[in-house]
């Protein structure tokens, strides 16, 4: 039963053992690259667009099938 309990602490120190040493080298890899890695370059901030002042007319077959095409779509989901 010694044996099993001393293997046991033997495996779980090095587990941790080696979570610790993986930490630290985390941090290390973090703080060499925050300090040699170039900047990331700027990205241009999106303007809004700007909408057209002049309305832009829609031809009248097309006005036509939109209206159908809306009529037929509020039939059939009606509650």
């Amino acid at each position: 039963m010694s044996q099993a309990v001393d293997l046991m602490v033997a495996g779980m120190g090095f587990v941790f053992a080696f979570l610790i040493f993986l930490v630290f080298a985390t941090l290390l890899m973090s703080k060499l690259l925050t300090r040699f890695a170039p900047p990331e370059p700027a990205t241009p901030a999106k303007s809004p667009r700007a909408k057209s002042k002049a309305p832009v007319s829609v031809d009248p077959d097309t006005a036509e099938a939109i209206k159908k095409a809306i009529a037929q779509f509020r039939s059939r989901h009606k509650k």
